[in-house]
């Protein structure tokens, strides 16, 4: 039995250990950011923006090109990841424009799914995007 003070050790500890895992998962998140932008030039590259509000999240996706197909690829992303699209605007006409609010399809899920989560979910689909049109 663990006396209250090495009770507090042991919560101190393993928060920390926590704490330091997620941390590494962050970093390699932002690797992985680093890494899907260097394979754009830096103007033909989306700009991706996530913002967290309350349930939901507001997603807006812009690239100065017109980029047939990336909006599939983003949808399915979402898909993967259980987000809900709520509502969308959509313009594909000389450039690339989506604004989206989307919300977790099963709210009670353990899994924490925050803005960085559905920005590294976004810039994969963006990855898979790439991978297809280059091979056509």
């Amino acid at each position: 039995m663990l006396l209250p003070e090495q009770h507090d050790n042991a919560s101190i500890i393993l928060d920390a250990s926590n704490y330091i895992k997620d941390l590494k998962q962050r970093v390699e998140k932002l690797n992985q950011d680093v890494a899907t932008a260097a394979s754009f030039t830096s103007q033909n590259f989306p700009t991706i923006r996530v913002e967290e509000q309350e349930n939901d999240f507001l997603i807006k996706v812009f690239t100065a090109r017109n980029c047939q197909g990336l909006l599939v690829f983003i949808l399915e992303a979402f898909e993967e990841l259980g987000l809900e699209v709520l509502q969308a605007r959509v313009s594909t006409s000389d450039s690339f424009l989506l604004e989206a609010i989307a919300t977790r399809e099963n709210k009670e899920a353990d899994d924490h799914i925050d803005d960085q989560v559905v920005k590294q979910v976004v810039l994969q689909g963006i990855q898979k995007w790439i991978e297809v049109s280059e091979q056509e």
